[in-house]
């Protein structure tokens, strides 16, 4: 195992700096590979729990990366992916921020307020306010452009592992361009 990773923030205004400051230069396949690399090979050195990676772009949903960590995933990984992926295409922020703003953690409170809160009826489960998903911004480019989620950790580290290789990629696209 390697170090741990950051903890999440659960503040609403800290999350939201945390997205905020999370800007590539650019994003195109070659940026969701490394990306999407990077946090496989962090993921296989944190924990031996299968995880699921997707990273999409938003326009077009079309897939730019995808991979599992150990063998053990299974369909319902993908079926939170897509859930998690829906909730930051719709509300543009991650899947985190809006559980910490419904208080969701696993509590069917949180989900129900979700839920009611925007109307959802029938369509509530094809949303997770569920740590994981988050969105992909671009310098001068308005909106979201793309979306990473994981799944196959606890949501926290779910979001934390994104957020830690968004930022580690940003980092290095930025120096090395």
């Amino acid at each position: 195992m390697t170090t741990a990773l950051p903890e999440a923030p659960s503040d609403l205004e800290a999350i939201s700096t945390q997205e905020s400051s999370l800007l590539f230069p650019t994003f195109t396949a070659d940026t969701a590979y490394i990306l999407g690399t990077a946090l496989y090979t962090r993921l296989r050195s944190l924990s031996p729990s299968p995880c699921v990676i997707n990273i999409t772009l938003a326009n077009s949903s079309q897939l730019l990366f995808h991979a599992c960590t150990h063998p053990g995933t299974s369909p319902d990984n993908d079926v939170w992916v897509a859930r998690k992926r829906a909730t930051v295409m719709r509300w543009g922020c991650s899947s985190w921020y809006m559980n910490r703003k419904f208080a969701g953690s696993f509590e069917m409170s949180g989900e129900k307020e979700f839920a009611q809160n925007y109307m959802l009826g029938e369509s509530a489960g094809s949303y997770a306010i569920h740590g994981g998903g988050v969105p992909v911004r671009v310098k001068g480019v308005e909106g979201v452009v793309g979306v990473v989620v994981v799944s196959g950790l606890k949501q926290h580290e779910d979001h934390a592992v994104v957020v830690e290789g968004m930022g580690e990629v940003i980092k290095e696209l930025e120096v090395n361009g």
